[in-house]
């Protein structure tokens, strides 16, 4: 059940971030004064729309993306006198390269705010301030009646004592309380706990112990994982970092796309195993969304957490993916739209007519060539997301 609700919120999650691409070219188009005649979500038969002034909103039979018509994306459109000021091909470059990009732009905006969302409402797995275990002793494994106690147990700490300070500090940050522990071998600590609800002062002094050459204090307790929300700010600084790291990575994953082909066939076809950091479909995604929703060991903040971060990286990486300079994605677009803007401003500088705007068309065999491609690479996908899917250890 868990599972199927994984992979339901993976479609949801999905044509939503493909209705905000659409809008993205929608707004920015209406802004311009661009005509925009159909807004759907999907593709195929017309199963609901609804008409708002001059544009048809509506869902159709296929849910496998979705498209914004703006009139005028080709030269041999036939376009009525009031149309003609209002076509996509006569705007200005730098307009048509906006109404563009804005898709992208978009999916970056939501890959933002999903890791926002997890930073500052869902939290990130981290180390709490709450003892799980008190170790007997620190001298060896299992202990044995020769073995002196642990300092934390000698102490009288317990399982389930919440440490709320460290000589007079407040603990807000348990891995800054561990790096107090180790500096302090031989040395008194005092520390006030929660227990059942009151608090209490224990004294501790932490054991000596050699790690790499170095004395490093030791008291003997595992503390548990828990969810921990961010502030405010510093889930905007945390956020952007984030979006950098996933940015980076997924345009390394582009760069090294051609090279994971032969083996992705090779795990599909030969029954070799498959690699987890290999290409992985939108089916693929989808299966990895349920395996994280039905997960035992794991928490349902966690999942949420999870799921946030599956989320945010599909988008991050399709706005990056939709920038290739390459038809018919929007980076082959604006590569045109750039080249008609240069041909206009050189023609401008030598006072000659502005040339007409560059016939998409001609580049139909490339265009036919690079969705025979990606329609090929998302069959060989789909075959291995069925025939031999990524497992996660979870």
């Amino acid at each position: 059940m868990m599972g199927f609700i994984g992979i339901l919120a993976f479609i949801v999650a999905l044509l939503f971030s493909v209705m905000v691409h659409e809008a993205g070219h929608f707004l920015t188009a209406k802004g311009y004064g661009m005509k925009v005649t159909e807004f759907f979500l999907g593709f195929g038969k017309r199963l609901w729309s609804f008409r708002r002034g001059e544009t048809e909103f509506g869902i159709k039979a296929i849910p496998a993306g979705g498209y914004c018509r703006i009139v005028g994306m080709s030269i041999h459109e036939e376009l009525t006198p009031d149309e003609q000021p209002r076509a996509f091909f006569t705007a200005s470059a730098p307009k048509r390269l906006v109404v563009l990009g804005a898709g992208s732009f978009l999916h970056f905006v939501l890959g933002y705010l999903f890791l926002f969302i997890l930073l500052a409402g869902v939290g990130v797995s981290t180390l709490t301030s709450t003892i799980d275990t008190v170790e007997p002793c620190l001298t060896s494994s299992p202990c044995t009646t020769a073995d002196a106690p642990s300092p934390a147990k000698a102490a009288g700490l317990l399982a389930g004592d919440t440490v709320k300070s460290i000589n007079g500090v407040a603990v807000t940050d348990w891995m800054k309380a561990v790096t107090t522990i180790r500096a302090s071998a031989n040395k008194e600590l005092t520390l006030v706990v929660n227990r059942a609800g009151s608090d209490l002062t224990v004294n501790v002094t932490p054991a000596p112990h050699q790690v790499n050459g170095k004395t490093q204090g030791l008291i003997g307790v595992i503390n548990k994982v828990g969810l921990k929300r961010q502030s405010f700010i510093t889930s905007v600084k945390g956020s952007g970092t984030l979006t950098k790291q996933l940015f980076t990575s997924s345009i390394s994953s582009l760069i090294s796309l051609p090279t994971k082909i032969v083996p992705l066939f090779k795990q599909t076809f030969l029954h070799q195993k498959r690699d987890p950091q290999g290409l992985v479909g939108v089916v693929g995604v989808a299966r990895v969304s349920a395996q994280t929703a039905s997960a035992k060991n794991v928490g349902a903040g966690e999942k949420v957490g999870n799921f946030l971060l599956i989320i945010a990286s599909l988008n991050i990486f399709v706005g990056i993916f939709n920038l290739l300079p390459l038809l018919p994605l929007d980076g082959g677009h604006m590569a045109i739209a750039i080249v008609d803007g240069i041909r206009r401003t050189w023609a401008r500088q030598r006072k000659k007519p502005v040339p007409a705007p560059f016939d998409v068309e001609r580049l139909t065999p490339i265009t036919i060539a690079v969705f025979a491609f990606l329609a090929a690479l998302s069959l060989l996908l789909l075959a291995a997301d069925i025939f031999n899917p990524v497992q996660l250890n979870m």
